[in-house]
């Protein structure tokens, strides 16, 4: 089985000996070397159309309960949850999923997922680390800042927005990680510019209103304006009279708010009220759900990378104890706001053109535990092996990619790392992931660490 992942890229971008001694049976996945060289090398045709929409479930998702159960193992493995037929044949998932079970057709299923930079950590914050940045960053032992930029940050600062007037970078309803707001999700060294729009708050309360996007009550539109034109004098002068430009990065940001208060694009998505109550209802009338529908919103305004938070607290899915109590609330609303987008983009013809990401940092535990007091089980961290949802965006539909052995401890075939999936959403971009950016250091760094493209998404 040839190994995509992993160290298969040298630090030039291109394919390592390692990798391509590995080629030996290319032809069992029907790609050529030539195949894969262009995929590593292209860009999808509608580059510049594609959004991307990633589903984080922060604590990590437990593997068996979602995407990869394993209903002929004994009960302290297979879990309180059982298998279900999806509607496509063969292919089955927790039966905690029957909205997903239902558009399956429109989806892919990686289930050999597993971390490769350090095999030895197994920290919330590393993993986020790892799984967002494409490197460890050493936030271990304490040092949880953020330490190189989100993929969702390269995003925004190598493609932008879709449309003028919107922001290229949304997040939702309560972005963070392991309880860093926004945590691992930021710019860090590409500079505040590039960080995510954080539109925190329930899109389900009758009173949810996005913060940042309102004027002041005493604050017109023409009063703003003028402050503008005041403004704008007056950094003409500082211009001409000084050459001293430090603080001439805060500008981009300044337009970006003006034109956020300004313009109806970005305000007009958040405006969920303006839905058909029937779409309101299909996505669930939850905080998830009407979440999901802003985020499909956001796609239509022009916003380029939305990350779509699914998890209530910091580290909800962080299921140690109690995993079926805990997961018991979680899962319906889950189920139904996920698969709500995916066939709402479909139906309206944008999934093509918006890649929709559904993971966590790392998986849970093949075996439950009572670890900590508490007598009903639960499942610990696991870097081993998770399982990731990827839809639209020119995906192929109706599969699944790898497996995990099978007790779903770890990758029984066609193992698959973090940054991999990473490097895949930029050639889905048209972004050359040997892209390199100067750290606060001054050091280049490669935005595609040594992930590859995963040829089955492509």
């Amino acid at each position: 089985m040839f190994e995509f992942s992993g160290h298969g890229m040298d630090v030039k971008g291109g394919l390592s000996r390692r990798c391509l001694l590995r080629a030996g049976v290319m032809g069992l996945t029907g790609l050529s070397l030539v195949d894969l060289a262009r995929a590593g090398a292209g860009q999808s045709p509608r580059a510049d159309e594609l959004s991307v929409i990633l589903v984080w479930l922060d604590g990590g998702p437990p593997q068996h309960e979602t995407y990869d159960p394993k209903p002929e193992t004994p009960a302290e493995i297979r879990g309180p949850y059982g298998a279900m037929n999806t509607c496509v044949p063969g292919i089955n998932i927790s039966e905690a999923l029957p909205c997903h079970a239902a558009v399956m057709d429109k989806m892919s299923i990686i289930r050999s997922v597993r971390h490769t930079l350090d095999v030895n950590f197994g920290d919330h914050f590393t993993a986020e680390h790892v799984t967002l940045t494409g490197y460890n960053g050493g936030v271990r032992d304490g040092r949880t800042a953020p330490v190189n930029p989100s993929f969702g940050s390269v995003v925004a600062k190598l493609k932008g927005a879709r449309r003028r007037g919107v922001p290229p970078y949304v997040g939702l309803p309560e972005m963070h990680t392991a309880n860093i707001f926004p945590g691992y999700h930021s710019a860090t060294y590409l500079g505040a510019t590039y960080d995510p729009f954080v539109a925190n708050g329930d899109p389900n309360s009758p009173t949810y209103r996005p913060p940042n996007l309102s004027l002041p009550d005493e604050v017109s539109l023409e009063r703003l304006e003028n402050r503008r034109a005041l403004r704008a004098e007056f950094e003409l002068l500082r211009r001409t009279g000084d050459s001293h430009r430090a603080t001439d990065r805060v500008d981009p940001l300044w337009q970006n708010a003006f034109s956020l208060l300004t313009r109806p694009g970005v305000r007009t998505a958040f405006e969920v009220g303006r839905e058909d109550a029937k779409v309101r209802d299909r996505y669930g009338r939850h905080e998830w759900g009407q979440s999901a529908l802003i985020a499909r919103r956001l796609v239509e305004a022009g916003v380029r990378f939305v990350t779509l938070t699914l998890s209530k607290g910091p580290i909800q899915w962080d299921v140690h104890t109690s995993l079926e109590p805990r997961l018991a609330p979680m899962l319906p609303p889950f189920d139904r706001a996920v698969a709500t987008l995916i066939a709402d983009l479909d139906e309206r013809g944008l999934l093509d053109s918006t890649m929709v990401i559904v993971m966590g940092e790392f998986g849970r535990a093949p075996k439950l535990s009572t670890g900590g007091g508490d007598p009903i089980p639960g499942r610990d961290h696991w870097i081993k092996l998770m399982s990731v949802l990827v839809a639209g965006g020119g995906v192929p539909r109706g599969q699944v990619i790898g497996s995990s052995s099978s007790m779903g401890e770890e990758p029984k075939d066609r193992p698959v790392a973090p940054q991999d999936l990473m490097v895949t959403v930029y050639h889905k971009l048209g972004i050359d992931p040997a892209t390199t950016f100067h750290d606060s250091l001054g050091r280049p760094i490669s935005i595609g660490s040594d992930g590859i493209v995963i040829p089955e998404l492509c």
